[in-house]
């Protein structure tokens, strides 16, 4: 059975947010037959002003909200949530039309959304970046995480701001339905098919002056190379720079200190070799660098929260 999922629009809504739910889980197909019915909606059925200059009309007013499997709230300027924490009437009426048991997710500042209706209350949850100060201030009783692309707590997930969206979309894809499905999806939308929800948010950081050395042709070396044994020095070695001066520059660049960006890229590739081979878990972890399979299994589900054969068993395509 199709999978019905609205996607309620909140003026000032972002319109990039909006159109994430129906790129991402439009393209969601199982021999040729869609998997999700994604239907955009407003609170009420006047149209929805969008943030980048311009009214929205919507095909579905509030109704439908009573009928989905899950619900989608893309970021928004309202001011009522973002300014006071509160919720209009029209909002919160809306809002109770979703039945008990939905699935719930927001992208950017449609968390401020879930916060003022409690939804996230006693739970984890993140959203972007720049307005988590004023999200901590309004909601207190809320576990933010904004250092990372989003949480998923079962029902309730968040995500991190406008691209993060499209992360926690193929994720719920990659949840419901496998690897395959969402990696055919994120193909045709020309995205990467999977970042870690536990990566980091690109926080602000000043580019590197022009002329100044990047990091990121070491980057693309270590890449090629993380089978292998790599060191720090081995690194800066190759960029032509001091340890120093190359751990400094790697951390503006990637927000990481060099050894947990390689332990990241190799728990990926571990990620793409359980996905797509049967290759044992011993010839896995050597393969990506992480020498043992007590290793592999330290540090991948410490960054994924499963252990690698439950990943595979979930999400393998091999064969």
């Amino acid at each position: 059975m199709v999978h019905r999922v609205a996607v309620l629009a909140i003026g000032e809504v972002v319109g990039y947010d909006m159109h994430i739910p129906p790129q991402i889980l439009a393209q969601a197909r199982r021999d040729g037959v869609p998997l999700y019915d994604v239907r955009l909606c407003g609170a009420d059925d006047r149209p929805v002003r969008v943030s980048a200059g311009y009214d929205a009309r919507l095909d579905h007013g509030p109704e439908i909200l009573a009928e989905a499997d899950t619900v989608i709230i893309p970021g928004t300027k309202a001011p009522g949530p973002r300014q006071e924490g509160v919720l209009p009437d029209d909002i919160a009426a809306a809002l109770s039309l979703i039945r008990p048991g939905t699935r719930i997710m927001s992208i950017c500042t449609g968390a401020f959304i879930l916060g003022a209706a409690g939804i996230l209350d006693g739970r984890k949850a993140t959203t972007h970046w720049a307005y988590a100060a004023e999200f901590r201030q309004l909601f207190p009783q809320v576990e933010l995480h904004e250092d990372v692309l989003f949480v998923d707590e079962g029902d309730v997930l968040t995500s991190a701001g406008l691209a993060a969206g499209v992360d926690l979309c193929l994720h719920v894809l990659r949840s419901d339905h496998g690897s395959e499905v969402a990696n055919h999806a994120a193909r045709w939308c020309v995205v990467p098919p999977w970042r870690d929800g536990g990566q980091s948010q690109f926080i602000e950081a000043p580019l590197p002056q022009q002329g100044v050395g990047s990091t990121a042709a070491t980057r693309t070396w270590a890449l090629h190379r993380l089978g292998e044994p790599l060191t720090l020095g081995m690194l800066a070695a190759h960029a032509m720079m001091s340890e120093r001066t190359f751990n400094r520059r790697f951390r503006a660049e990637t927000g990481l200190p060099p050894h947990a960006w390689l332990t990241r890229q190799r728990v990926d590739r571990a990620r793409r070799l359980l996905e797509t081979t049967d290759l044992p878990v011993d010839q896995v972890a050597v393969e990506s660098g992480l020498g043992s399979a007590a290793s592999l299994r330290k540090h991948f589900s410490a960054v994924l929260g499963v252990p690698p054969l439950a990943y595979r068993r979930t999400f393998a395509t091999a064969g």
